[in-house]
């Protein structure tokens, strides 16, 4: 059983916690032996030290658990190369990991879904123009928020309420990605909802979500508006093709009105996390959500 974690990503860090707390709790799992495999920001492939080719250290193993977070790991790379080894693998095939990781495309399959979504415009690096930046300014109420079309963790993600802010957002994030997303801004009450195939009798059974506290509004959601986040985060997991588990997130406006913002293929998984606290208030052993995905991955 190998745990791929690390990687060239701005979520390297990220994924150094998600990756050594599922070694964590495979150490005391006597049907799996953990093979810890490090991957370095410039890509090198470490197993016990040393530097290896992919296809070497995953010789060893007979399953595989994606923990890197961003780029590589989530935008396709990663399961392309598993895929073509034909190597199991905890989390989402190839295309379902692109669609996840491309905020502009997720948008369009969540439609198809009848899921509510934010009004956004897309904006390419080699067209942009201060005239449509203008008629974004004119058009939306302010603030907004600027992000890249592919991305998660929240990097390179800016509120901004002024033309300038919005000039300067959109060309500092275009550093993260070729196209960026303006997107109007509500406020109201982050969520996260985390799904799981074949679990406690469901083809697709939802965690109890988990609302984020921020300075601006710190309302906790009825059991209406969780059920209705479930159910959204089911909708998303089918839309987009994901596999084994996945976590949407969401923001509920004052007034209970529910837009879905994105989806993760690989959530965050550590102590702390979303899905770490989603788990106990279902009433779910962290190490029993491990090997239940493994099962999923074994095809058992």
């Amino acid at each position: 059983m190998a745990v791929l974690y690390g990687g060239r990503s701005p979520a390297y860090e990220d994924s150094l916690l998600t990756g050594k707390f599922v070694l964590s709790l495979l150490r005391d799992h006597i049907e799996y032996e953990p093979i810890d495999v490090f991957i370095s920001r410039e890509g090198d492939w470490h197993y016990k030290g040393l530097v290896e080719e992919p296809h070497q250290v995953l010789s060893r193993a007979d399953v595989a658990w994606n923990a890197l977070h961003g780029g590589y790991g989530e935008s396709g790379g990663l399961q392309a190369l598993l895929t073509g080894i034909q190597m199991p693998f905890v989390g989402s095939s190839t295309a379902p990991s692109i669609f996840a990781h491309n905020k502009e495309f997720a948008k369009k399959l969540y439609r198809d879904y009848s899921l509510p979504i934010l009004a956004s415009e897309v904006l390419r690096e080699d067209e942009v123009s201060d005239d449509q930046l203008i008629e974004i300014f004119r058009t939306y109420l302010h603030p907004v928020v600027v992000k890249p079309s592919t991305g998660v963790c929240g990097i390179g993600i800016r509120l901004v309420h002024t033309y300038e802010e919005l000039k300067d957002a959109v060309m500092r994030t275009f550093k993260h990605s070729t196209r960026v997303l303006v997107e109007e801004y509500v406020r109201g009450t982050a969520a996260s909802a985390h799904v799981v195939e074949k679990a406690r009798g469901e083809e697709l059974y939802a965690l109890v979500p988990i609302a984020l506290e921020t300075e601006l509004r710190r309302v906790r959601p009825t059991s209406v508006e969780n059920k209705q986040m479930e159910d959204m985060a089911k909708r998303a997991h089918t839309a987009l093709g994901l596999r084994h588990y996945s976590a949407s997130d969401f923001m509920i406006t004052p007034s209970g009105k529910i837009y879905i913002l994105e989806t993760n293929s690989s959530p965050l998984f550590h102590e702390g996390s979303l899905l770490h606290q989603s788990l106990a208030a279902t009433g779910w052993k962290p190490k029993d959500f491990v090997e239940h995905c493994l099962k999923l991955a074994a095809g058992k």
